[in-house]
C-alpha cells in the first residue's frame, strides 16, 4: 500500500493543521479522525457525499479536536456587525478558524460570483480597514477579501448545516496525544458512523440508480469536481492510518473502497454512466465489510 500525497479539497482539516501549529499531525491523519471516510450519504436529490449519513464537517472538526487533545471556543450567530466585532477581537490575539462559509462569495477564487451551495473553511489572519486577510486552504494563502464579501460568505445562507458566523478561537492543547493514539481514539466514532442502520450501503445503491437512470449536469458536476476527489482521498488516508495502527484487515477494505471511489472519476467525466453505476454497486457492501473489520 502506497500513501497518497497531492492536492485535494481538505479545507477544514487543513485549517485544523494550521491552528495546531508546528507539532500538527499530517492532514490525512486529521481527516481520518474527523470520521469523514466512514460512509456514504445522500444529503439531497443531487447532493451525494462519500461521508457518513448524518455527519457534517462541524461534527468532524469537534471529533478531531477531542481525538487530538485540543479545545477551542466556538461562537456563532448574532448580527453581522456583532460577528465582525467578535472576529476582530479574537483575531487581534491569534488567527481564527472560520466556517462554514459559502465558497461562491470568495471572489478571489476565479469564477466565483455568487452562492453555489458549497461549504468551505478558512483561517482569518487579520482585519485591515475594509478587508479581511486569510489563508484559504483551497490554494490561496494570504488572500484579501472585501469585508462585505467576507460577511456574505460567512453568513453561509446556502450551506445546509451549521450556524451563521461560526468561528473557532482560543485553541488550547489540553493533552499531548500522539497521532497513533488519536486514530485509535477515533475508532469508536468510526464504528458509530458505520453502524448497519446508518445505511451507507443503501445510499451507495440509491446513488447507482440515480446515476444510471439519468445523471444530470448538476449531479455530474458535483461528483467529478468534488465528491469523488475528496471521497477517494479520505478513504486512501483512512487505509494508511488503519494500516499504521495494525488493523490490516480494515486497511485492506478501506484501500479497496478508495480504489472503487477513485475509479468513478473517468466514467463520470466521459459519460459512461452504466459503468459508474456498476462501480457504486460494487462499493455498497464494502461498508458492512469495514464495519465487521472494525468491530
Amino acid at each position: 500500500m502506497i500513501a497518497y500525497a497531492g492536492s485535494g479539497p481538505y479545507c477544514y482539516s487543513s485549517c485544523l493543521v494550521m491552528m495546531f501549529g508546528r507539532e500538527a499531525p499530517g492532514v490525512g491523519v486529521v481527516e481520518t479522525a474527523t470520521g469523514s471516510p466512514f460512509g456514504v450519504q445522500l444529503a439531497g436529490p443531487e447532493l451525494p457525499f462519500f461521508d457518513p449519513p448524518g455527519w457534517d464537517p462541524g461534527i468532524g472538526v469537534d471529533d478531531a479536536l477531542a481525538a487530538f487533545g485540543w479545545s477551542a471556543e466556538t461562537t456563532s450567530g448574532g448580527s453581522a456587525d456583532a460577528a465582525l466585532a467578535r472576529l476582530a477581537e479574537r483575531v487581534a490575539v491569534a488567527p481564527v478558524m472560520v466556517g462554514p462559509v459559502e465558497m461562491g462569495h470568495l471572489r478571489y477564487q476565479p469564477s466565483m460570483t455568487g452562492p453555489i451551495g458549497a461549504d468551505h473553511y478558512v483561517v482569518v489572519l487579520g482585519i485591515d480597514g475594509d478587508h479581511v486577510h486569510l489563508h484559504d486552504p483551497q490554494g490561496y494563502p494570504h488572500s484579501r477579501l472585501p469585508v462585505a464579501d467576507f460577511v456574505a460568505a460567512w453568513r453561509a445562507d446556502a450551506v445546509d448545516y451549521g450556524e451563521p458566523f461560526t468561528l473557532r478561537a482560543d485553541f488550547r492543547r489540553t493533552a499531548r496525544v500522539e497521532p497513533e493514539a488519536a486514530i485509535r481514539a477515533s475508532l469508536d466514532r468510526a464504528r458509530h458512523w458505520l453502524r448497519e442502520e446508518a445505511g451507507s450501503g443503501a445510499a451507495a445503491l440509491a446513488l447507482a440508480e440515480q446515476v444510471e437512470s439519468g445523471c444530470g449536469d448538476d449531479l455530474r458536476g458535483h461528483l467529478v469536481h468534488f465528491a469523488v476527489r475528496v471521497g477517494a482521498r479520505r478513504l486512501a488516508d483512512a487505509a494508511t492510518c488503519l494500516q499504521w495502527i495494525g488493523l490490516t484487515g480494515a486497511a485492506t477494505v478501506a484501500s479497496e473502497q478508495a480504489r472503487l471511489v477513485g475509479s468513478l472519476q473517468h466514467p463520470l467525466v466521459v459519460g459512461e454512466d452504466r459503468e459508474a453505476a456498476g462501480i457504486l454497486r460494487e462499493l455498497a457492501p464494502t461498508y458492512d465489510a469495514l464495519r465487521r473489520q472494525l468491530a
